[in-house]
């Protein structure tokens, strides 16, 4: 366990921070603070150490000790103090004058006063349900908490929701739909480099999470096998033994096709099925409709390459399926990963060591961000938000009536849908959506026929530029919270640098907000304050993380959920039925039974291995001492229930977390995307990330070095394509949806379908992909179809109006 330098930065229980900036000291000189990046779900554990002549003040030096990232770094976090500069951030409040029409700055009291007004004008006027509240996920865990008790509390508002509806709700849906509880990977990351074969679907991890590439290079390295499903030859499926390259939009037909295969072959596990799952027969039927020759039709992979996937597939001991936003982010997004996860459980890959259906999640803190309600139906916990007992649980540590917390709201892309209409002032946090929302063009005339808007962000992003209110809030390197990465592990972030003097951070932002709205009290600066809080709120939850304290996250790397509280019944979580694993020097623990096997723990470490002379336990505020919490194991006594919980780094091994214990088979079959190529539009359009820009590029995009990787939007499409347009290399393009127009230069590659063009969609102006994006909405997840839609491509002039 590597030695936590930081020093405690959050000021005493009970002192006030300063009006003009964030709570707790910064780190004396020379001290190196170990956090973690504000990017990706994985969390990456890297150093700051103060460096008076970088840009931001701090150097990332390497933090080999985490064990997610083992130091390595790509280049958006090794970059990443370079959006702490001035130059490049928001630095005081901003108010639109009425004479003018302009962003001007303003007082802190000035701000805070208009944003309050604003929202209790709307409500006033029109009701409660006409204040809106979105959220991010880049919000760490005690921000999504505040904001969601701020919504439902102070404004009194069903209508709250956030941008990671936009990253996994579809896989979401369907991980609580089988086994009775979402987290994106049920068992630690580097068990990826220990299974014998990973599907991998609609990923590509070389460069959305590139320290993440080891474990699949490792698991080659041993013997494993890589299948990469991806419509485009990409980086990462460069590294596989087997590429398919269906159509976009037919996953579903594709993981139906290979069920078929598994079946007709021989393949089921049939006493696995018989024993842990429910719905086989119903899901066989489904599936056995789909045979070989009418997937190739569908989905343009060959019967061959089908086969030769069941076979790598399932004559490997232990194999795996990950999804990513390519199958999900469809309006079939929750039936096509139920049918990836039927291919687990129907060859037993499901419930046991090294095997399993797993989501990787997208945004730095996707997971933690829609388990403690920001998200439209749910309370903290994971608790849903139309049961009565979470109700009662909630507003009990949040001392309200049940009967006064609003139902569930509107989703991501309805609320923004709706904005100008139903809802007339909107409060929104750590989001982009003029670029990064579906038919962002329609989204951006909705966000400017508002009442009222106030933005609360690090940087004047396209959509802070156009509120009324916008507000300077700190950010990763200087603040404290806590983080859920893809795996589940709760990690913190500590401060390393202090703000500048204007800017403050978002709890008390919403602290200043709730006390001008009537609510003197409830709402703390102190970010461990806050996540005590959520403790309490998560106790019993799906998502228990009532056991994580900070101090444990430092001395654990990390606390898996869930954790309940010390003290309670070991080896399984009675609020979601999730087995737990001890620690040892090998593998996972359990036999293919589920039963307790001799191999232990792996090297990411099943437990707190560090709870150490000075004791895992708790803080000052839990109570519990460091009694039990030995140098060697979980810290907890098997016999009495002492000690504490170590946290469940792999889940479901005893059992799954729905009612009997069993997980379900969906019974889905395929259907066609909301809308397929015409005789108009007779192309696919696809989207997705590059290696050096993120998400809206809202952060990215004022880094120097980044944007000289990747300076700007482009076309990607087939030579034969490019040949019929007459288009070269660098050409202009306009591509064209029935919701929009983008123009990008031409590139020109082998690695797409020619009946695929792509488009990243991290930039604003005339190359914004999501102007052409289909909102078209899965029905359970209510996840918009930004993977797939109908295009048509032709040349254009450089500068075409988007319009």
């Amino acid at each position: 366990m590597p030695h936590v330098t930081a020093p405690a930065t959050s000021p005493a229980p009970g002192s006030a921070p300063g009006p003009g900036s964030a709570p707790g000291p910064g780190p004396g000189p020379a001290t190196t603070v170990d956090t973690h990046c504000p990017y990706c779900s994985l969390q990456c554990g890297m150093g700051l150490r103060p460096a008076p002549g970088a840009e931001g003040g701090v150097e990332v030096v390497e933090r080999a000790a985490f064990p997610v990232n083992r130091g390595a770094l790509c280049g958006k976090g090794r970059t990443a103090p370079a959006v702490l500069s001035s130059r490049v951030r928001l630095t005081e409040p901003l108010v639109r004058r009425p004479d003018t029409g302009r962003l001007e700055p303003a007082t802190w009291d000035e701000a805070l006063d208009r944003v309050a007004e604003g929202l209790a004008g709307a409500a006033r006027a029109h009701g409660r349900d006409a204040v809106g509240v979105f959220g991010g996920g880049g919000l760490t865990n005690e921000k999504a908490y505040a904001l969601g008790k701020f919504a439902r509390v102070v404004l009194g508002t069903s209508q709250i929701d956030y941008n990671g509806r936009f990253c996994m709700s579809s896989a979401a849906a369907a991980h609580n739909r089988a086994f009775g509880l979402d987290r994106g990977l049920p068992f630690p990351l580097a068990d990826v480099a220990r299974t014998g074969c990973v599907i991998l679907v609609g990923s590509n991890l070389a460069e959305t999470m590139p320290p993440a590439l080891r474990y699949l290079t490792e698991l080659k390295e041993a013997g494993g096998k890589l299948i990469v499903v991806d419509p485009r030859r990409t980086r990462t499926a460069e590294q596989a033994d087997l590429h398919l390259a269906p159509r976009p939009g037919t996953d579903l037909a594709l993981a139906l096709g290979l069920l078929h295969l598994v079946v007709a072959e021989g393949r089921v596990d049939e006493e696995f099925v018989a024993r842990r799952t429910t719905g086989w027969p119903a899901a066989r039927a489904a599936a056995m409709a789909h045979w070989p020759e009418m997937v190739e039709r569908i989905t343009g992979v060959p019967v061959p390459e089908l086969r030769e996937a069941v076979r790598l597939f399932c004559d490997a001991e232990n194999s795996m399926v990950l999804t990513a936003r390519g199958p999900e982010q469809q309006s079939k997004g929750t039936d096509t990963v139920g049918a990836w996860i039927n291919l687990c459980l129907a060859t037993g890959r499901a419930g046991r060591p090294l095997s399993g259906y797993g989501c990787l999640t997208g945004q730095g803190n996707g997971q933690g961000g829609r388990e403690h309600g920001q998200k439209a139906d749910q309370l903290p916990g994971y608790r849903k938000l139309d049961d009565p007992a979470a109700r009662a649980h909630v507003a009990a540590v949040w001392g309200i009536d049940p009967d006064a917390l609003p139902g569930p709201g509107r989703s991501a892309y309805e609320l923004l849908d709706a904005l100008g209409g139903d809802i007339r002032a909107l409060l929104l946090m750590g989001s982009n959506p003029v670029v990064s929302a579906p038919r962002a063009a329609h989204v951006e005339a909705r966000l400017r026929s508002l009442d009222f808007m106030a933005v609360a962000d690090v940087v004047l992003s396209e959509t802070a530029a156009l509120a009324d209110v916008v507000l300077p809030v700190t950010q990763w390197a200087e603040e404290t919270g806590t983080t859920t990465n893809l795996e589940g592990r709760v990690v913190l972030r500590r401060a390393a640098v202090p703000p500048p003097p204007g800017v403050r951070s978002d709890l008390q932002v919403l602290g200043a907000l709730a006390a001008r709205l009537g609510w003197e009290k409830g709402f703390p600066a102190d970010p461990e304050e806050v996540f005590d809080e959520l403790r309490r709120a998560s106790a019993g939850g799906v998502a228990d993380y009532s056991g994580i304290t900070y101090r444990r996250i430092a001395e654990e790397d990390g606390v898996f959920w869930p954790c309940p509280e010390e003290g309670e019944e070991p080896g399984r979580d009675e609020a979601n039925g999730s087995g737990r694993e001890e620690p040892g020097p090998e593998g996972a623990g359990r036999d293919e039974r589920g039963g307790a096997g001799p191999e232990g723990g792996g090297p990411e470490g099943a437990g707190p291995e560090g709870a150490g002379p000075e004791g895992a336990g708790r803080d000052e505020r839990g109570g519990a001492g460091p009694e039990g919490a030995g140098p060697e194991g979980a810290g907890r006594d098997a016999a009495n229930g002492s000690g504490p919980h170590p946290g469940t780094p792999r889940l479901f091994l005893d059992r799954f977390a729905t009612d009997d214990g069993r997980a379900r088979f969906a019974t889905v079959t395929h259907r066609p995307a909301a809308e397929e190529p015409d005789a108009d539009y007779p192309l696919y359009l696809t989207t997705g990330r590059v290696l050096s820009q993120y998400q809206s590029g809202a952060q990215t995009r004022r880094v120097e070095e980044l944007n000289r990787a990747a300076p700007g939007p482009f076309v990607e499409l087939h030579p034969l394509l490019a040949e019929r347009l007459g288009a070269a290399e660098g050409d202009a393009l306009a591509v064209v949806s029935r919701r929009g127009r983008a123009v990008a230069p031409a590139r020109i590659s082998r690695d797409i379908r020619p009946d695929t063009v792509f488009m990243p969609f991290h930039w604003a102006g005339e190359g914004r992909a999501n102007a052409l994006t289909n909102p078209a909405l899965d029905p359970v997840s209510r996840m918009p179809e930004f993977k797939v839609c109908a295009v048509r491509v032709e040349r254009a002039a450089p500068g075409a109006d988007l319009r």
